[in-house]
C-alpha cells in the first residue's frame, strides 16, 4: 500500500518506521525536515500540514492509497475531508468529529447534553468582561483555557503558572486581546487535584481498540516544575495501568471515551481516527481534563513500542468504518525522554546545531526519534519546538530509564531532558500518590 503519513514529529517517525515494516511504502509530508521521517520514505515534501489544497495535490499526484494524519492542526483545517472527497481513505477525524480537540468548550458541552461522567465544574465566555466576572464571584482555584488549540501550551492553573487571582484576570485578557486558541473563546473550570493519565483507543465511529495507559510530564523540569510544554516525556508499564491506577479507574476512563465517541455519533459527527483521553485520576473518581483527536505525542510512542499485530490492517479498517485486526501488548515498561533546545517551554533556542551518534545510541538498546528538526546537508539544527526522542523498554520503567541515561552520552549540543522519568524514586511517588487518592493512606 502506498501511505501517506503527514506530519513532521517525533510521533509521526515511529508511526512511519511502524507502517513500513508492515511492508507498505512511505511518503511523507512535513514542514521541518525530520531526518528519520526521511530515510524511511520513498518520496517527501515539505510544506506546512495545514496547506489543504497543496497536500491533497501531492497525495493525488502520488497516487496514495491511504493518509495517516498525525498533529491536529491539519485536522482542524478539515484535511481529513478533503482527501476523503478524492477517494483516498484516511485515518483521522474530519473537522466536525475533531472539534472534540480544537473546541474545548465543545467537549464540556458535548459530556454535559448526553449526561456522559467525568466534566468538572466549567463555564464557557466568549467575552472578557463576563470571564472577569466568573473569576471575580469564584471561590475555587480555577484553570484557564483557550477554547481552541494551542499546541498543548495554553492551559494556565492557578497556584502553578497563575500564582493568584489578578493572574488569572490577566491571562484571560490576553487571550481575548491576542486570539489565543484562533479565537475561540475561553473556558474556566475549576483545578482538579490528582494524578493525570493519558488513555488512547482507535475506534471506527463505533468500537474501541485502547491501547495501554501512559502517563505525560508537561513541566519543562525535574520534580514537575517550570513552564508548561508540549510534554517533556512519559512512561506505560508492563499490566497497562500505571502505579497509582486501579483497573476500575482504567474502566471509568473507557465508559467516557465509549459514551463520547456514541455521542459524537448521535451529533452526526462520525469520529475515525484515535481518540486520546486527557484524564486525572482525583479523590472524587477519574475526570476529564481534555479530549485530544489524534495520537498523543510522546505517549504514542511508549505504546506503539509494544503493540503487536498489523498495525496497517487496524488503522486501514478504523478509518473505512470496519475496525477489524488485532493488537496485543508486550509485557514491557517503557520510558520516553524528550530532548529540547535550551529555554524551550519559553524563549527556546533556535537554529544551534545538534550532534547524534546513532549507531552510540543503538548499541546501548534504547531507540531515537526525530522530532522538530532541521536537517541541511547532514547538519542537524534545533528549531523552537521539541528535538528528538529516546524510547527504552524493559521489565522495570527505572531499568528503561537507565538505558536512556546511558544513551545520552551519545548526544551532543545545546539540548536538555528531564531526567527524572521513569526512575524508580519517582514510581515510588506515584505508587504513594495512589494510594492517598484511593483513600488507602
Amino acid at each position: 500500500m502506498r501511505i501517506l503519513v503527514i506530519g513532521g514529529g517525533c510521533r509521526e517517525h515511529i508511526i512511519a518506521e511502524r507502517l513500513k515494516s508492515d511492508g507498505n511504502a512511505i511518503y511523507s509530508l512535513m514542514k521541518n525536515r525530520n531526518p528519520g521521517i526521511e530515510r524511511l520514505s520513498k518520496d517527501a515534501l515539505i510544506a506546512p500540514e495545514t496547506d489543504v489544497d497543496r497536500v491533497v495535490s501531492y497525495a493525488v499526484g502520488q497516487k496514495i492509497d491511504f493518509a495517516v494524519i498525525g498533529p491536529e492542526d491539519p485536522l482542524e483545517a478539515g484535511l481529513s475531508d478533503s482527501l476523503r472527497g478524492k477517494g483516498i481513505t484516511c485515518f483521522g477525524p474530519g473537522r466536525d468529529a475533531a472539534d472534540i480537540e480544537s473546541q474545548k468548550s465543545y467537549a464540556r458541552m458535548l459530556l454535559e447534553k448526553y449526561g456522559i461522567p467525568g466534566n468538572p465544574e466549567y463555564a464557557i465566555f466568549d467575552s472578557t468582561e463576563d470571564a472577569l466576572k466568573y473569576i471575580d464571584r469564584s471561590d475555587m482555584e480555577l484553570v484557564v483555557k483557550p477554547s481552541g488549540l494551542t499546541g498543548g501550551k495554553g492551559v494556565k492553573v492557578m497556584g502553578e503558572q497563575l500564582k493568584s487571582r489578578e493572574d488569572a484576570r490577566d491571562y484571560v485578557k490576553e487571550i481575548f486581546q491576542h486570539g489565543i486558541g484562533h479565537g475561540h473563546g475561553v473556558v474556566i473550570e475549576e483545578k482538579l487535584k490528582g494524578e493525570e493519565f493519558s488513555l488512547q483507543a482507535i475506534t471506527d465511529g463505533r468500537r474501541l481498540l485502547p491501547f495501554p495507559i501512559a502517563q505525560d510530564h508537561k513541566r519543562a523540569f525535574e520534580g514537575d516544575t517550570g513552564p508548561n510544554t508540549g510534554g517533556m516525556g512519559s512512561y506505560s508499564m508492563p499490566d497497562g495501568l500505571l502505579p497509582f491506577l486501579k483497573e476500575n479507574d482504567r474502566e471509568s476512563a473507557m465508559y467516557i471515551m465509549q459514551r463520547t465517541v456514541a455521542a459524537l455519533g448521535m451529533e452526526n459527527r462520525e469520529f475515525r481516527g484515535v481518540l486520546y483521553g486527557g484524564f486525572m485520576l482525583t479523590r472524587e473518581g477519574v475526570k476529564l481534563i481534555e479530549f485530544n483527536a489524534r495520537f498523543a505525542d510522546p505517549e504514542s510512542m511508549n505504546v506503539i513500542a509494544v503493540a503487536r499485530g498489523n498495525m496497517t490492517d487496524v488503522l486501514y479498517s478504523a478509518a473505512e468504518g470496519r475496525l477489524s485486526g488485532k493488537l496485543e501488548f508486550e509485557k514491557m515498561s517503557t520510558v520516553c525522554r524528550y530532548y529540547v533546545p535550551h529555554g524551550y517551554g519559553e524563549k527556546p533556542l533556535k537554529g544551534s546545531e545538534i550532534k547524534v551518534d546513532e549507531k552510540g545510541i543503538g548499541g546501548t538498546g534504547a531507540r531515537l526519534y526525530y522530532g522538530s528538526v532541521n536537517s541541511e546537508g547532514g547538519k542537524l539544527t534545533t528549531t523552537t519546538s521539541r528535538s528528538f526522542a529516546l524510547l527504552a523498554k524493559s521489565k522495570q520503567p527505572w531499568d528503561a530509564s537507565a538505558m536512556i541515561e546511558r544513551a545520552g552520552q551519545f548526544i551532543s549540543g545545546l539540548v536538555y531532558t528531564r531526567k527524572d522519568i521513569g526512575t524508580r524514586e519517582e514510581m515510588e511517588r506515584k505508587r504513594i500518590a495512589g494510594l492517598a487518592l484511593h483513600g488507602v493512606a
